[in-house]
């Protein structure tokens, strides 16, 4: 009974999943990067194309080209509340609803609603329409997501407030990411296309400093290939060709080898937008104890440039190195293994052979590649 009753609630999820409506995202490192134009632009393609399409709330922050771009819209009028002794204006989340169209624009996703609104944040309206089964497409700032808070605030010396939980993009059918260059981004800004003159100077000398829009991109490009991974890994078949590529690239405390190792997987991993790892096998033969200070010292200066290259670290002990590879391989579901190539004397290849049979064996029956470096 027990068993009928969890699959016939199984069953009502599905029913109420395939009713639910649609959620595209689009996602920027900061303000001014065209999220709000984008979103606009996508609305009057989806009205040429028969679809009933009507806008929320947009901000446009009195950018021409922007609100140059709501006409021809249907704009649904703003809620007004009496808040603190005068009138204010909030998105009508009740309209939305009893309007139901097809698709409906949403901006600033992290906004905090006033107060005595039925909810709390813009994005918990948003949750209500898509249950309603009415699409939305909505945009939000890499620094409102909730897990980046510490970091974004050792980055810019922020601290956001207004923030969104993780699992509300983890439930977008797509994310977009509206992508500048810094060089770009500031000749909009100095142009004034962002902020009014008199704001100018201070967000210059502030927010829209290089290294942080540099390190704010770095986060929104990340967070998009994040998302399309685990899209691929839950909802296409785990076919060899749909398998997002994974790079491990396996060192040892050869100071040369290992480098050359871990600088070519970072460019491939960099042309793949995918994870890689850097795996260290420490055999008893290279205990502490038993390798020199200087090829200690040559193994930690090439995992911290691997670090600073994107690579995540795994350092394990094991006496089988094949065996130690293999764990990783099924663990971190590796496509690619990088390993440098050998350097052997006749006598050592022979003694080697067993390693790299054992490796070859097991990958043989598997869709790993095996990537020989010079």
């Amino acid at each position: 009974m027990q068993e009928e009753r969890q699959s016939a609630e199984e069953f009502l999820k599905l029913i109420r999943r395939s009713k639910r409506g649609k959620f595209k995202v689009y996602i920027g490192m900061s303000a001014g990067v065209g999220k709000t134009y984008r979103m606009l632009q996508e609305a009057h393609g989806l009205m040429k194309s028969g679809v009933k399409v009507k806008v929320g709330f947009v901000e446009t922050h009195q950018r021409e080209e922007t609100e140059a771009l709501i006409e021809g819209l249907i704009v649904i009028p703003r809620k007004q509340f009496f808040y603190k002794g005068k009138q204010v204006e909030d998105m009508d989340l009740d309209a939305i609803l009893a309007i139901r169209p097809e698709v409906v624009i949403v901006d600033e996703l992290a906004h905090s609603n006033i107060a005595g609104s039925k909810n709390d944040k813009r994005w918990q309206d948003v949750m209500d329409i898509l249950d309603a089964g009415i699409s939305v497409i909505s945009a939000v700032n890499i620094q409102h997501i909730e897990s980046l808070n510490a970091e974004v605030k050792e980055i810019t010396g922020i601290d956001i407030q207004e923030r969104i939980p993780d699992q509300v993009l983890a439930q977008a059918d797509e994310i977009v990411n509206i992508d500048l260059t810094v060089s770009d981004l500031m000749e909009r800004l100095i142009q004034g296309k962002i902020y009014k003159n008199d704001k100018i100077a201070a967000a210059l000398k502030n927010f829209f400093t290089t290294s942080n829009i540099l390190q704010l991109r770095e986060l929104a490009l990340k967070e998009v290939a994040s998302h399309v991974e685990k899209k691929v890994e839950t909802e296409i078949s785990s076919s060899i060709h749909a398998r997002p590529t994974r790079f491990l690239a396996c060192i040892s405390s050869n100071e040369k080898t290992a480098k050359a190792v871990i600088r070519k997987s970072a460019r491939l991993a960099n042309y793949f937008h995918s994870r890689w790892y850097v795996l260290y096998v420490q055999t008893a033969k290279e205990s502490p104890n038993k390798i020199s200070l200087s090829k200690q010292r040559h193994l930690i200066n090439n995992l911290k440039l691997a670090t600073e290259l994107g690579a995540e670290i795994i350092k394990v002990e094991n006496n089988s190195v094949a065996q130690a590879i293999l764990q990783q391989v099924e663990e971190r579901k590796i496509t690619t293994i990088c390993i440098g190539k050998p350097r052997l004397h006749l006598y050592q290849i022979i003694l080697a052979t067993n390693v790299f049979n054992q490796l070859l064996k097991k990958l043989s029956s598997s869709a790993v590649d095996v990537m020989i470096m010079s």
